[in-house]
């Protein structure tokens, strides 16, 4: 069987793709023996899901030959227990919905996303309480239980009389290296899964827009970080109270469930010279 050609602009692409990803895993100790070990794990695992033939398993044989892993490892870890890609962890899931909750769920705020404060008990606060928020969601799991875990991801701070303040519009851990990685795999790996959609050409393309200036200065930036933080935040709470008041209405069969990942972002960095000079007029 002939290779197909593959075009240059897609190794290109895949190149400027890895650099952040690479420049993580030499912080982190990540050695390239160890990821293409890892690689080889992921290429084995897309070609058995999703490269089949009419519905049929594929061979080692056909995997090795997509994927040009050997065969004695594509046996090796088809054999193996490999891990799935797993929903976010409980702790976060429920995290973001107790936030969801608290940001566009009366009693619990004065208008959407202005979350108000709790007395973090019920027999202070009642109903209007950061046990009865936690209650509204899960009777499984203590309010005292989220609270400390909250605490020390820094998603809340407790006040001199009590009462819990919420420090995010939205579940993110400001620290919690394991819960800031879920997330990281999570939001990178659907936005990733938006971008190849849309470059196959299949079906109907998902929203994928980013807008790009390099000629910007300092005070400029702050500037504009400042505007995406507010006004981009005001813009996920918006299509997250749409979301929930959908969800609670719909009732789809288990096999007509979906999930969504609406997401917004801001980078910047020094524009390189070189290629500040090519595109000068």
């Amino acid at each position: 069987m002939q290779s197909p050609t593959i075009p240059p602009s897609m190794l290109s692409a895949l190149r400027r793709v890895m650099r952040p990803l690479v420049r993580l895993m030499l912080r982190k100790g990540v050695t390239f023996p160890m990821f293409a070990d890892l690689l080889k794990e992921v290429f084995v695992d897309v070609a058995h899901r999703e490269f089949r033939l009419d519905g049929t398993v594929p061979t080692d044989s056909r995997i090795s030959l997509l994927t040009g892993v050997h065969r004695k490892d594509v046996r090796r870890l088809r054999s193996e227990e490999g891990e799935s890609l797993a929903a976010l962890p409980e702790n976060i899931t429920l995290g973001a919905q107790l936030v969801n909750m608290w940001t566009t769920g009366k009693p619990f705020c004065s208008e959407p996303g202005q979350a108000l404060p709790l007395p973090r008990l019920a027999s202070v606060g009642g109903d209007l309480s950061f046990d009865a928020l936690v209650a509204k969601v899960s009777t499984d799991i203590r309010g005292r239980v989220v609270l400390d875990e909250w605490l020390r991801l820094g998603i809340v701070r407790l006040d001199e009389h009590d009462c819990v303040h919420l420090e995010a519009q939205a579940f993110v851990p400001q620290k919690g290296f394991d819960e800031k990685a879920a997330y990281f795999g999570h939001n990178l790996h659907d936005h990733a899964c938006a971008a190849v959609h849309n470059l196959s050409g299949d079906g109907q393309p998902f929203f994928e827009r980013s807008v790009h200036y390099d000629a910007l200065s300092p005070a400029s930036v702050d500037h504009l970080r400042a505007a995406v933080e507010k006004d981009g935040m005001q813009v996920l709470l918006a299509f997250s109270r749409l979301a929930s008041g959908l969800e609670e209405v719909d009732v789809p069969s288990a096999e007509q469930r979906q999930r969504i990942t609406v997401g917004l972002y801001f980078y910047t960095e020094t524009t390189d010279p070189d290629l500040s000079k090519t595109s000068d007029p």
